[in-house]
C-alpha cells in the first residue's frame, strides 16, 4: 500500500502490510465451519474490500463486485468479527513497537484534541453537538505524539466536553515496546488547549507521572503552544482523509471504532513504510 496520492488504489494491501496482518487474523474452528457457510473469498481479499470502503466512503452494499472483494455485507461482518477479536488493536501495537524501534516514536511529549464529525443515523455515542445546530454528532479524540504518529483514539457523543477524555486518552496508549528494557507508555508531557483547562485533571495527569503543558483560559494565543499542538491536528486531518471517518455513517459504534483503529494503524504503516526503504 504506497503513500497517499502516488498510489490510484491504495485499498490494494501489499505483502509487507500483509505480513503483519494475516498472523493477528483469528482462525475458524472447525466446528464454525462446519455450522456456518462455507467461506468462499480468502480474508486478504476481504480486507481490501473493507479498506475500499475506508478510503473511499461508499456504502456497503454499493461495493463493486467487480474488484472481487466480496459482497459488502461479507465485508461487514468480517471487520465486526476481526474488532471482537482485537486485531485491529493488536495490528495498531504491532506498528508502534516498530515505529520505536526505529526510532521514528517520540514519546517525549503527547498532544491531545478532538473533533466534532455529523453522524446521520445517530447510534450509541452520539449526541446533540453545540456546534452543528444540536444535529446527532460524534467526537474523534486522539492522542498523538511529538511527531503526529497516532498513539490512542477515543469516540464519543458530539455533546461530551473535551475534558472528559483527557484521562482516558492517556489511560488507552498501550505499552509499546521496541527496544531493550520496560515498554514505554508514559509521554514525559501532554499538551492541550484551553478545552482542557480544569485543575482537577491536571492533578490526575500529574498523579501518573505527566507533566500537563495546558493552556490557561483568558491567556493569550501567543503563548507559543501551538508550535507544539499542531502535529494533532494534522494528525486529525489524516484521520478525516479516509472518506469513511469523515461523517459517521454506522449506527453500531463498535464498527465506526474499527474503523478509527484501523485508519490508524494505517497511518502508522505510511511512516514506518519511510523507514523501511
Amino acid at each position: 500500500m504506497s503513500v497517499g496520492k502516488r498510489n490510484p488504489q491504495p485499498w490494494l494491501v501489499d505483502n509487507e502490510l500483509w505480513a503483519r496482518i494475516e498472523p493477528l487474523l483469528p482462525v475458524p474452528s472447525p466446528e464454525g465451519r462446519r455450522l456456518g457457510r462455507k467461506k468462499v473469498l480468502d480474508d486478504r481479499s476481504v480486507l481490501c474490500g473493507i479498506l475500499f470502503v475506508l478510503y473511499t466512503g461508499v456504502q456497503w452494499e454499493w461495493l463493486p463486485q467487480e474488484l472481487g472483494f466480496g459482497s459488502g455485507m461479507t465485508c461487514w461482518r468480517r471487520l465486526r468479527d476481526w474488532n471482537a477479536a482485537g486485531v485491529w488493536q493488536r495490528l495498531h501495537e504491532v506498528l508502534l513497537d516498530e515505529l520505536r524501534a526505529t526510532d521514528r516514536l517520540d514519546l517525549s511529549r503527547a498532544v491531545i484534541d478532538s473533533s466534532h464529525i455529523r453522524a446521520l443515523k445517530g447510534g450509541p455515542k452520539t449526541g446533540r453537538s453545540p456546534v452543528d445546530r444540536g444535529r446527532p454528532g460524534s467526537k474523534h479524540h486522539v492522542i498523538c505524539d511529538a511527531t503526529g504518529i497516532p498513539l490512542a483514539v477515543t469516540l464519543t457523543g458530539g455533546n461530551r466536553n473535551d475534558v472528559t477524555q483527557l484521562i482516558p486518552l492517556l489511560a488507552a496508549v498501550p505499552r509499546i515496546r521496541g527496544k531493550r528494557g520496560q515498554p514505554r507508555q508514559r509521554p514525559k508531557e501532554v499538551y492541550a488547549d484551553r478545552g482542557y483547562d480544569h485543575d482537577c485533571y491536571r492533578r490526575q495527569v500529574r498523579a501518573r507521572g505527566i507533566k500537563p503543558v495546558i493552556a490557561r483560559r483568558g491567556t493569550a494565543h501567543d503563548s507559543g503552544l501551538g508550535t507544539k499542538r499542531w502535529v494533532v491536528e494534522q494528525t486529525i486531518t489524516l484521520l478525516h482523509w479516509f472518506g469513511r471517518l469523515r461523517i459517521r455513517w454506522e449506527t453500531r459504534d463498535d464498527i465506526h471504532e474499527a474503523f478509527l483503529k484501523l485508519a490508524c494503524s494505517l497511518i502508522c504503516w505510511r511512516r514506518l513504510r519511510t523507514t523501511l526503504r
